[in-house]
């Protein structure tokens, strides 16, 4: 404490520090927030800023007592799928900015650096484009963020049909499905589904709606989605396709990128040189890509 204070401190990790004032072990509940508390303390007398490193568990959880997730400012994730150079930096916690913010990094020979341009990252090549792709119009936080979402319709082989999601909520994706039959008839829930989402990026928002169900349709159809086309938009049990927010965002990031045409819920205003078509329904979007077959 009597050293000259620095201008940021790393500990790795929070759940390995213990206090000599405190007869329990490291990483239970009283010793996380004693040396929280006292490491809070220091960042504030000293003006340091402290980055506390914690482990997490099989689930992509903090591991250990949550009360350090009350105390601290930000809680940040990082994270990455094996495999895959990039990692992502993700906010939930943040009392000077914008939750689910995220960043994106590359790993290379020099060490991490930061990707200018996370959506050319998730986008597959405009050269290799087959059905069951399309691209969603997204945010992160408050950075639009466009990324491909890839669907694969097979004959159900033995029984069941078979569900596999990566990087969607597939309870989401069931809903959808049953969207898809129940209001537009095309008899795609007794089939295998395959969902990914390209690059190993998880998608939260309601709004990804609308671009798997384009996939799926694609792939169930066997129609090729130009690969200058985007979507948005959330779908309701009715099958009508519902407003969604940061719309402005999301087609000038699509416009930025050279992308000429927009699936959106009806009433969203089109830029210029983007052409916006507004999709009602399930049903509607089924036309409209059968038209582009």
């Amino acid at each position: 404490d009597s050293a000259s204070p620095q201008a940021a401190l790393v500990v790795d990790s929070i759940q390995t520090l213990w206090s000599d004032a405190i007869e329990a072990a490291p990483g239970t509940v009283s010793q996380v927030r004693s040396c929280a508390q006292e490491l809070i303390r220091y960042a504030k007398r000293k003006g340091t800023a402290i980055i506390l490193i914690g482990h997490v568990t099989k689930d992509g959880q903090i591991a250990g007592p949550r009360v350090v997730e009350h105390m601290v400012d930000a809680v940040l994730y990082f994270e990455g799928e094996r495999g895959h150079q990039f990692r992502i930096l993700r906010a939930v916690k943040n009392r000077f900015g914008p939750t689910d913010e995220i960043g994106v990094f590359e790993m290379r020979e020099e060490g991490l650096s930061e990707v200018a341009n996370p959506s050319a990252l998730f986008l597959g090549p405009k050269e290799s484009r087959a059905s069951g792709a399309a691209v969603f119009a997204g945010i992160e936080g408050t950075r639009p963020l466009l990324v491909e979402i890839q669907a694969l319709v097979a004959d159900a082989a033995y029984g069941a049909p078979r569900r596999a999601v990566v990087g969607w909520d597939s309870a989401r994706l069931a809903m959808v499905l049953a969207v898809l039959d129940a209001r537009a008839e095309i008899g795609i829930s007794p089939e295998d589904i395959y969902l990914n989402v390209a690059g190993g990026l998880r998608i939260g928002e309601p709004a990804a709606d609308l671009a798997v169900a384009g996939a799926l349709v694609s792939a169930h159809f066997g129609v090729i989605v130009p690969h200058d086309c985007v979507f948005f938009g959330e779908i309701g049990l009715s099958g009508t396709v519902r407003p969604v927010g940061q719309a402005d965002a999301r087609l000038k990031e699509a416009q930025k990128l050279g992308f000429k045409r927009a699936f959106v819920p009806p009433g969203v205003s089109p830029p210029k040189g983007l052409e916006v078509t507004p999709v009602p329904t399930v049903a509607a979007l089924i036309a409209l890509l059968k038209t582009l077959h």
